[in-house]
């Protein structure tokens, strides 16, 4: 059908090539323009009225600009290569900004060979280019002064916490890092490992808190097969995939009174057994623990043996709570923004000053993990370049969880003040903070003769 379509009308191509995505461009030996398509003329802001029988300079590709004796100088290589494949390239488009595209062409010839032309394909990877660029600025920022291993403040209590890291990692000792989930635990491991003697060699990880008793112990000393329903094979634990290395046993709190026992025998004795065998395999494993819990007071309350606690808290390091560190909170919001911002393909530049006050007083009770939480919310909800207060969740105007707000204590009048006297006479904030409408605060300030 093609072919008989193209028989009857020679421009049947000519209209295909109107409905490709892709810019098209044809061009004479001279290099002026023949043909150009509708795509090309969206790419380009050029319409074919003002290019055609234009030279292809019109464009001002980079790739056209070559070096000589007496500098830079216009030249086409088109025709002395024959071909181009996926080259980057950028133009100028018609309004001045430059288009960045990736670029295929190849030379046209006669029947006797000769060039007569060359046609050109043009695919607009502008928005990918950026993309590149503002990553490489988020590899840039891991190169500043406020970033540590992956961890990121400069703040008193980071700083003693990047020391505690050094320290961990010239010594071959066992090191129990504790925290409140979401400080950053496991980055914490993986940065005393990557700077210790051992740092060539594996690094496994396991959350001890989920798996069951039985799966823990198939994962952590390997099993033999047919040792219970389910081995199909023999199988290597993670102590043994880790020989010569780390381990970091994260929730090691959770960790059963027989798991414990069993641990305990291999920090002792060096070795581990397979699920279903009685051969000592000899290890030589660093170990890693971390936890959120209170390992005193389970040791109090009989969950956790203690020593069990002084084998593996050779070297106690302890992540501090984002509450503890407020100071990072504007230097962590303006690193996740950007991220959030590039993997949702929305431009939310900055916080304002009122919003970052906000994001700064609040305790974070889901540290880290809860401030990246709310800054997805607000970049969802923003309809700028820039994080207002109105943007934020509103439990970052309530009282915080699990306790009672001084704002919120005494008689109502005492309450509504407060809010007031917090967010600087601002209604509709005092508002949220004290979980009821505007117009119901309204009401109850005229009510007092406040309003």
């Amino acid at each position: 059908m093609i072919i008989e379509a193209l028989a009857k009308d020679p421009r049947f191509f000519l209209n295909v090539f109107e409905t490709m995505r892709d810019g098209m461009m044809v061009i004479d030996e001279d290099g002026k323009i023949l043909f150009f398509n509708k795509a090309a003329e969206e790419i380009s802001g050029f319409s074919r009225e003002e290019v055609i029988g234009k030279s292809c300079m019109i464009l001002d590709s980079d790739t056209c600009v070559v070096l000589t004796d007496e500098g830079k100088q216009k030249k086409c290589e088109l025709f002395k290569a024959g071909s181009i494949c996926n080259k980057r390239c950028r133009i100028r488009a018609k309004d001045g900004k430059g288009v960045y595209l990736l670029k295929n062409a190849s030379v046209l010839r006669d029947e006797t060979g000769a060039i007569i032309g060359a046609v050109e394909t043009m695919t607009d990877v502008t928005s990918l280019y950026m993309k590149e660029l503002e990553l490489e600025e988020l590899k840039e920022e891991l190169r500043q002064e406020y970033w540590f291993m992956g961890l990121l403040g400069w703040s008193s209590p980071m700083q003693r916490l990047y020391e505690q890291i050094r320290n961990a990692a010239l010594s071959e000792a066992p090191v129990l890092i504790t925290g409140e989930s979401g400080t950053g635990k496991n980055l914490t491991a993986n940065a005393i490992h990557a700077l210790g003697r051992r740092r060539e060699k594996p690094f496994i990880k396991l959350n001890c808190s989920a798996l069951n008793e039985n799966l823990l112990e198939s994962e952590l000393f390997g099993h033999r097969r047919g040792s219970f329903t389910g081995a199909l094979r023999d199988r290597v634990g993670r102590f043994e995939a880790a020989d010569g290395g780390s381990i970091l046993l994260d929730e090691i709190g959770d960790m059963s009174p027989l798991m414990q026992a069993k641990l305990l025998r291999v920090l002792e004795e060096k070795v581990v057994e397979r699920v279903g065998e009685n051969e000592a395999i000899p290890v030589d494993v660093r170990i890693i623990s971390a936890t959120n819990r209170d390992l005193p007071g389970l040791i109090r309350a009989g969950s956790f043996r203690e020593d069990l606690f002084y084998r593996i808290s050779a070297i106690p390091v302890r992540t501090p709570a984002l509450r503890e560190r407020a100071d990072d909170v504007p230097t962590l919001t303006a690193h996740f923004l950007k991220k959030i911002s590039i993997v949702n393909n929305k431009e939310v530049r900055r916080v304002s000053a009122r919003a970052m006050d906000i994001l700064c007083q609040y305790r974070w009770p889901g540290n880290v993990r809860q401030l990246i939480s709310a800054l997805e919310h607000s970049a969802i909800t923003c309809s700028g370049d820039t994080v207002e207060l109105s943007d934020l969740p509103d439990y970052l105007f309530q009282g915080q969880p699990g306790q009672e707000p001084a704002v919120q204590q005494g008689d109502e009048r005492g309450r509504i003040t407060a809010a007031l006297a917090q967010f600087k006479g601002n209604k509709t904030l005092a508002a949220k903070h004290l979980g009821i409408s505007r117009v119901t605060l309204w009401k109850k300030l005229k009510a007092m003769s406040l309003g």
